[in-house]
């Protein structure tokens, strides 16, 4: 552990420092069970200690209630108010005072202290509400108050005297006997709580070393769970250094939590999509090397076999040349293309959002469209649903769609036909680009899109194809949020079917 702490912290500054610590899973988990642990155990003890101390001075004002009612009776039955010359009785208020280590008093109905055990108020006058609250209402006047500041609970009790009285009222030929309870005086005490004072340190000292114990038990116990279950993230974390440093290529595999096997799920797509794009870049650099060289090679050729015949005449020379600038314009074409792509793939170019009306870019581009299939004997014809309009980039929705009429128009039989149709609902417009050429065949359908992969590579060189137009078709529909399907079977011709949002959406608009 000591040598884990002085790794992390090895080289940092104190703001690192102390940002690690804000920030680090393992400090949390273990601040969480450590102050929790610590927060149960002090409520734990403060409700301990209260309650104890509630309970013994409710114990002792009970018992001592019971003493002064007993008392009480002795004091009316011995006349004691009127003669407090009784030894039996003194001794009795003496050995009550000595019991609850306090001071009794008895106070008679004129409010004059008849008794006092410390011997300091007798014959004296005590105004006191309490006594003279206890001295109206009897019982329900009584009180029994704790002042834990000076450390005593003063009670009060009635000294009650019951009469009995004949004759009245007659029920059913018996004479009834009423009683009455008269107020004589009341007894007044006070009684000493330092017992349950000295009782309550001693068991608060203890609580603090039982405290103290499990203090240092706790702080164990949550840093061996905080690093415990923060171990299976260091693993992820190395396993990740690991792939970043290039040592392996190998996924992760931590199901230790639901958490982190999400992580491990999301780490190991992004690992297949890295390497997908890894391939695909070496593939990509391949076919860029390749479709580049092929152009390069034939004007080499046709150059050279000029140089080989200095008396060639003019018409060879003109065919040759012919020859030499349509490698050169297929060149030129491939190099566009590749440049497209590349702004597409790094967003460099933004989108130029605008309002424009589908119907008229489509009609154009079949416009300019048509002479290319009367020269293939292909019938091109449009059709359209309604009248649309959609907020989308004018020059990257007229290359999706020349890609797609173009295609369908090359890779087409003779006397075919390709119908271009639009629809919309309140969301999409829909281009359906539909021929009845030759078909894609079913393993080549997932490959389509890839960039300079042809279906039929010697008829895509003899039409001038450059294998990036899918691509780029592909790329610009997703950057306008759509989408682009495909179906239909070989031999009986190809669907391809683009949706596009008609109001233009930012990715951050989409994620909320």
């Amino acid at each position: 552990m000591k040598e884990r702490f002085q790794r992390l912290f090895s080289g940092f500054r104190a703001g690192d420092i102390f940002r690690y610590l804000f920030k680090s899973l393992r400090i949390r988990i273990f601040s969480v069970i450590f102050l929790t642990g610590i927060l149960s155990s002090v409520i734990i003890l403060f409700a301990t200690l209260s309650n104890y101390e509630e309970r013994a001075v409710s114990v002792n004002t009970l018992e001592a209630r019971t003493q002064m009612r007993i008392l009480a009776n002795h004091l009316i039955a011995n006349n004691y108010l009127q003669d407090p010359s009784s030894q039996i009785i003194s001794g009795e208020l003496d050995m009550l005072s000595n019991l609850y280590d306090g001071r009794v008093l008895i106070i008679d109905d004129s409010l004059n202290v008849v008794r006092d055990t410390y011997g300091i108020a007798e014959g004296k006058t005590i105004i006191s509400k309490e006594v003279v609250s206890c001295l109206k209402k009897g019982d329900a006047g009584a009180i029994a108050s704790h002042d834990r500041q000076n450390g005593y609970i003063e009670m009060t009790t009635p000294i009650i005297e019951t009469t009995s009285l004949e004759g009245g009222d007659t029920l059913r030929g018996q004479n009834s006997e009423k009683t009455e309870q008269v107020v004589r005086g009341v007894m007044l005490i006070s009684i000493s709580t330092e017992p349950i004072t000295t009782t309550l340190e001693i068991l608060r000292r203890k609580a603090m070393i039982i405290e103290i114990i499990i203090l240092a038990v706790l702080f164990v116990f949550a840093l061996a769970v905080a690093d415990i279950m923060s171990r299976p993230f260091d693993r992820i974390t190395t396993a990740i250094a690991d792939v970043k440093a290039g040592y392996t290529n190998d996924p992760i595999n931590e199901n230790a939590y639901i958490e982190t096997e999400h992580i491990s799920n999301a780490f190991n797509q992004l690992l297949l999509r890295e390497k997908a794009l890894d391939d695909s870049r070496q593939a990509f650099v391949a076919n860029v090397s390749h479709e580049l060289k092929t152009p390069m090679t034939s004007i080499k050729v046709l150059a050279d076999s000029l140089t080989a015949q200095p008396d060639a005449s003019v018409e060879l020379y003109m065919d040759f040349m012919s020859d030499i600038t349509k490698e050169i314009d297929r060149e030129n074409q491939i190099i566009n293309d590749l440049l497209e792509l590349v702004r597409m793939d790094k967003q460099v170019s933004a989108l130029n959002i605008s309002q424009v009306d589908i119907n008229i870019l489509t009609e154009n581009i079949m416009k300019r469209l048509r002479p290319l299939a009367r020269r293939s004997d292909v019938e091109l014809t449009f059709e359209s649903s309604r009248q649309i309009t959609a907020e989308v980039d004018e020059v990257k929705m007229s290359m999706v769609i020349t890609n797609l009429v173009e295609n369908a128009i090359k890779y087409n039989v003779e006397h075919g036909w390709v119908r271009v149709t639009l629809d919309a609902d309140h969301q999409y417009f829909t281009l359906v680009v539909e021929d009845s050429g030759v078909g894609i065949p079913e393993e080549a359908r997932e490959h389509i899109y890839e960039r300079f992969y042809r279906v039929d590579k010697s008829r895509s060189r003899e039409i001038g194809g450059t294998g990036l137009g899918l691509a780029i078709t592909r790329t610009a529909v997703l950057m306008h949020r759509g989408s682009i399907d495909l179906s239909g079977k070989e031999g009986e011709g190809t669907v391809f079917t683009v949706r596009i949002p008609l109001i233009h959406l930012t990715g951050k608009e989409v994620r909320t």
